[in-house]
Order: C-alpha cells, then structure tokens, then sequence
C-alpha cells in the first residue's frame, strides 16, 4: 500500500464514530479479499492503536509506543519523535542516526517549516545503511511547535513529504485532546480549590472560640469538640481525590453541624432526609460544605429565634438531586434579581449563600 493512500485514510479515523469502528473490528474476517478492503481496515487498526499512547501528551514514554504504529503508517524504515528540549525515540533501521536525529529536527523546532534533508546532512558511510534523507514535520499545539516527527528513508518523494504532513497532523490532533483532558482536570482542581477556600476563616475562629469555652466548664465537652473539629479539616484539606461519595460528604457535614450546633444551642435545627439508594454515589469533593456553611452565616446567623435547615438527597433517576434549604433572613427579591442578572457588584457583597425563606440549591450526583 503506498504511503500517501494509508495515511489519506488515518484523517478519517478522527471522525469515525466509536460505533463503526467496533464494526470494522468486529468484522475483520468478513472484510472480504478486496485489497482496498484489506489497507482500509489495516489503516483504521493501526492508527487506533497509535492513538491512545498520545493521549497523554507528548512524553517520552507514549512516543515510543506510538512511533512504531506511526512508521507502519508511513511505511517508513526509521521514524523519530522530538519534543522541544530532547529526542524522545528513535524507531527503526539506521539506529546510529539516533545520535543526530534531535540536530536535524532543530530547525524545524526553531522556525516551524517542513524540512527534507538529503544525504549531505543525514547518509553515513555504511553502504547497506538504508536511511539516506529524512522528512522533519513540526508538531504543534494551539499554534505552537511542540514537537517534530521525522521520517527516514532511502529517498524523499513528493508523496512522503505529504505523507509524514498527514501523520503529524492527526498526531496533533491527538495531543490537542490531551492538552483539552489536561485543562478538564486543571480546572476542576482549580473548582475544588475554590470550594476549600469557601471554608470560611470566620467558621474556624467561631469553631476554636467555641471549644475553648468549654475547657473549664465542661472539659470532656470541649475535647469531643475539638475532635470534631481535627476531623473536618482533615477531610477538608484532604489532597487526594476530586471526587467523594454523598456518605463521607455527609458525614463531613454532620461534624461541621455539631460545631456549629455547640455555638448556637436549641437555637439550630438541622432535618436530614437522605435515601439510601443515593450515599454512595460520587460527588464533587466539598460540593456541599459551603451550601450547608452559607445557610448557616449568611441565612440564620443574623435571624432571632430558632433557625432551621434542611438537607435533602433523592434519587432522580439518572442522577441524585440534592438540595439545603434555610428559613433565615432571607434576601430582598429585587437584590436576588440583580444577583441571578449577574451583577458583579451585587455578586461580591452577597456570600454566595443563605437561600432564606425556602431557597434552594441542587447538586447532580454522579451515578
């Protein structure tokens, strides 16, 4: 199969359905004895394996599982990946030129233009050396070189220049949605981030000042409290995981309302109705800590009497629907209007919580 045919059809891997290709796999045997049958099928499986190596991004560990797929495609005798800094593999004949394959890709890196070298730059003096030019294509991401792929071989056609093009820019594709998987974690971790930082530092001097009044009237008291209190920042600052289950949530909860509970007295009352079928579902971690902290600062704290909060978790099918209600103070509907219209000066003065007078926010549970 020539070069340019083979990776002509690698571009349309990028589209294929999941569905198509499990039926191109599936039906490997009844392809038929066609020989466009045959490379079609060859081009999709080659590339399919080539292409979860470089989800991970340009490292040097998924170039060397990637670069032999690659050569297949390109029918190639040697192929070598760069990144910016390094040489990552070297596949293929010719392995002595592995010394020089970061040299020859440095233009390339440094201008971000197609380079054919010729035996001048790259041959050596072993006649049954088969590597005599080389095709150096820059890989690119957002725009910006990231990487070079060089082809080797005993000549540089017009149609390997094309095909090593193709190649690297489905291999870009492919780092493109590394990079996209890499800014989906980076910014929930940054979500996450922000969640911890909403645990006010007015909850932990109210929490510390309250345990503190109970060291001398009421000593085991106060150690129970301050028990409670190592627990839920423990699990607070916790730096492993993104993700939790409504149960542990729900038990970060609970201690969170017994020191909040030992400053307000009778004056809190907390309902809980939970269904069982929904606990261990997975939850964004402290998804709920600042709803449950809100109502309480922002709801109750300025209302007399007793203030009450209610915390429901009910399966919706698909999904798990939670909601923290408050009957505090509540907020003035013209004020909530210009929040929800989202008025930055409003935003920054409002809290971000006390839902008052059956206020409601809902979290998606994950199944």
């Amino acid at each position: 199969m020539e070069p340019v045919v083979a990776v002509l059809l690698v571009i349309a891997l990028v589209g294929v359905p999941a569905l198509v290709l499990w039926r191109v796999l599936r039906g490997r045997r009844e392809l038929g004895s066609s020989p466009a049958e045959r490379a079609t099928f060859e081009t999709l499986h080659t590339a399919s394996l080539a292409a979860p190596p470089l989800r991970a991004g340009l490292t040097e560990a998924g170039a060397q599982k990637a670069s032999r797929y690659l050569r297949e495609l390109l029918g190639s005798p040697a192929l070598a990946i760069t990144d910016e800094k390094r040489l990552l593999v070297y596949d293929g004949e010719g392995d002595h030129h592995a010394r020089d394959a970061f040299t020859h890709a440095d233009r390339t890196l440094a201008g971000g233009r197609t380079r054919v070298l010729g035996p001048e730059v790259v041959s050596c003096d072993l006649p049954e050396c088969p590597i005599r030019f080389a095709v150096v294509v820059p890989l690119t991401t957002d725009g910006r070189v990231v990487g070079s792929l060089a082809a080797y071989g005993g000549h540089a056609s017009a149609g390997l220049v094309r095909a090593v093009h193709e190649v690297a820019s489905w291999v870009d594709s492919q780092l493109e949605l590394a990079e996209l998987d890499r800014s989906r974690t980076r910014l929930m971790e940054a979500e996450v981030r922000a969640l911890r930082a909403q645990i006010s530092p007015h909850f932990i001097y109210n929490s510390l000042t309250t345990i503190a009044s109970f060291v001398r009237s009421d000593p085991d008291r106060s150690r129970e409290l301050l028990l409670e209190f190592a627990d839920f920042t423990r699990y607070s600052f916790r730096r492993h995981g993104e993700f939790t289950t409504l149960a542990e949530e729900l038990r970060s909860i609970d201690r969170y309302l017994t020191l909040e509970r030992a400053r307000f007295g009778d004056q809190l009352h907390v309902t809980l109705r939970i269904a069982p079928e929904v606990l261990p579902v997975a939850v964004p971690f402290l998804c709920l800590q600042p709803l449950v902290e809100n109502a309480v600062q922002h709801g109750l704290e300025s209302k007399p009497g007793v203030g009450r909060i209610s915390i429901i978790a009910e399966d919706a099918g698909a999904e798990c629907r939670i909601s923290v209600e408050d009957d505090g103070v509540g907020m003035e509907p013209a004020r909530l209007r210009r929040i929800l219209a989202g008025d930055a000066d409003e935003r920054s003065g409002a809290g971000g919580g006390g839902a008052g007078q059956r206020g409601r926010t809902a979290a998606p549970g994950l199944r």
